[in-house]
């Protein structure tokens, strides 16, 4: 044993290059706790540390006698001492298989580690090296996870060994496995056939299936007629499924499959099935801020509006009324099978509050109720079954300023008339005006344009004269028209002044006064007076005169018996 262990000692350290960073073989010629010793031909044995043996599950696969490969880091270290390094060793060995991979496009082996951006992490004995995304399937995938704790075979596409930059490819060599028989496959694939398949991997958008040889993509909403947020919900990773190929590109080798196409469409018909204004129960599959979506039967979904869901609250957010997955009761209100449509409705199934308020009030009738909100436009009262009615700002009071309007404050209960009731358009109007005395309505009602009315002066300016004629009602006298009488009446404020009506502007509640129209007034009637005494004079004349020529006549006729 020992002869033949000096011979073999000679044999293999003959061939030595002693130059420091080359790769030696030495003969092991002792192994203690925490070192093993190496004999490689020169003056004093090297040391290497005995966990630098040790294999992936943490075993000395080690003997007396074992060659192993090392690189020489110094053959003198100033101690006297052999310095080497089984790591590098090894990874020059690694280095050396890798550029031959990629010299020969020969396969090689590695431990996919983890993700990173772009891609996933490979292990190669030790030798980090890079897998884009790109290259990790035959058919791209942003999910990769999958893979990760894989050992897998790939084909070495690029290194630089100085930056250590080493890239991958596993498409590469599934191609390569499968281009035989994947070239057969694509040879019979034709749309509208249904053919097994294995499920590759699961994305958010879909699922890539391995037809054997090809990947075809299954797509989210080509699973399953009814909803789903994930292909994970529905199918499973290795799963076999049966599969119709619903588009096919031989041009580009695209395979799209369909798996609810292989059952009946669940649309067709769903108009006599579902006759609308009737209630059925639904399953709740999706929740948006626009309203949520309910399965009524498997793979029918309808759309309950926010607006359709409480009668009061047309804001209200679906999760504030419905869970995922609860059972409710919904009214079909709508179906489009063309368009593969159906509108719900959640409020239908209770009491419309509208028509109720309807049925019970007519216009006319008093309401009492709280200011919920006051607005540029009026003040929202809050009716029965919470409700609103709307007070416009013309209707607050009969001057309709903006003091009035200012004077309300949310919360405060005010009463208000019914004015109009629109149950189908959700719309209630009501005044509170209407329940005051209106000073201006009822003295222009009983003094109509060109009535003569006493007023009060109560100030002047430039233009115009105000005037009071009764209490809460005022007009002006337009300083022009004034000026052009031939009144002498002061306008000291308190004096007494009679005026006719010119015009009433009930828009903006103003009476327009003037001395110059009373003046013709007189006038007209001073004339239509002279008028009527001219005619009493002429008809008296005429009288007069008859009643002489009648006597005369009477006086001849004596005569002439």
């Amino acid at each position: 044993m020992a002869a033949s262990f000096e011979q073999l000692l000679d044999e293999n350290l003959s061939t030595v290059i002693m130059k420091q960073g080359s790769l030696v073989t030495g003969i092991v010629i002792d192994i203690l706790d925490n070192h093993v010793v190496v004999h490689v031909g020169l003056k004093s044995e090297a040391v290497v540390q005995v966990s630098e043996f040790y294999n992936e599950s943490g075993e000395l696969e080690l003997e007396i006698g074992d060659e192993v490969q090392l690189t020489l880091e110094a053959i003198e270290d100033g101690h006297g001492n052999t310095r080497v390094s089984r790591e590098k060793a090894i990874k020059q060995e690694v280095w050396k298989r890798i550029e031959e991979s990629l010299a020969n496009e020969s396969i090689l082996k590695g431990l996919i580690t983890g993700s990173v951006k772009g891609g996933m992490t490979v292990d190669v004995q030790g030798i980090k090296a890079f897998l884009p995304g790109s290259l990790a399937e035959v058919m791209p995938t942003k999910d990769l996870e999958h893979l990760v704790g894989n050992y897998e075979e790939f084909k070495v596409i690029k290194l630089d060994k100085d930056k250590n930059n080493v890239v991958l490819s596993r498409k590469a060599v599934i191609q390569e496995a499968n281009s035989e028989e994947r070239e057969k496959l694509l040879s019979t694939l034709a749309e509208g056939q249904v053919i097994k398949g294995v499920v590759k991997n699961l994305t958010d958008y879909g699922a890539f299936v391995d037809l054997g040889g090809i990947d075809g993509l299954l797509h989210i909403t080509d699973i399953s007629w009814s909803r789903i947020n994930h292909p994970s919900e529905a199918i499973n990773i290795g799963e076999r499924l049966d599969v119709k190929i619903i588009k096919y590109d031989a041009e580009q080798k695209k395979v799209s499959l369909g798996v609810k196409q292989l059952i009946d469409d669940p649309w067709v018909g769903i108009e006599s099935k579902f006759p609308l204004n009737t209630s059925v129960m639904a399953k709740v599959t999706n929740l948006t801020d626009y309203g949520f979506f309910a399965e009524i039967e498997q793979g029918v979904e309808g759309l309950v509006h926010v607006s359709e869901i409480d009668w009061t609250n047309k804001n209200i957010h679906p999760s504030k009324v419905v869970q995922l997955n609860d059972q409710v009761e919904v009214m079909i209100l709508e179906v489009d099978e063309e368009k593969r449509r159906i509108s719900l409705g959640l409020k239908q199934l209770k009491e419309n509050p509208w028509q109720v308020f309807a049925h019970k009030y007519k216009e006319g009738d008093k309401v009492t109720g709280a200011i919920k909100s006051i607005t540029d436009f009026g003040a929202f009262i809050e009716l029965e079954g919470g409700i609103d009615g709307l007070v416009h700002l013309s209707d607050i009071s009969w001057d309709e300023s903006e003091e009035s309007a200012r004077s309300l404050n949310k919360g405060d209960e005010v009463e208000a008339l019914v004015l109009s009731i629109e149950a189908e358009r959700e719309r209630i109007s009501l005044g509170m005006k209407q329940l005051l005395f209106d000073q201006f309505g009822d003295f222009t009602e009983s003094n109509k344009k060109g009535s003569r009315v006493n007023a009060v002066i109560i100030g002047s300016s430039e233009e115009r004269v105000e005037l009071r004629l009764s209490d809460g009602v005022n007009g002006y006298l337009p300083m022009k028209d004034y000026t052009n009488s031939m009144s002498d009446i002061s306008l000291e404020e308190g004096n007494n002044i009679e005026v006719v009506i010119a015009n009433v502007n009930r828009k903006d509640r103003e009476i327009i006064l003037s001395l110059r129209a009373l003046e013709k007034q007189d006038e007209k009637s001073a004339l239509q007076d002279n008028a009527k005494k001219n005619k009493e004079i002429e008809e008296a004349t005429k009288s007069n005169i008859g009643d002489l020529i009648k006597a005369e006549l009477q006086d001849t006729d004596k005569d002439d018996e």
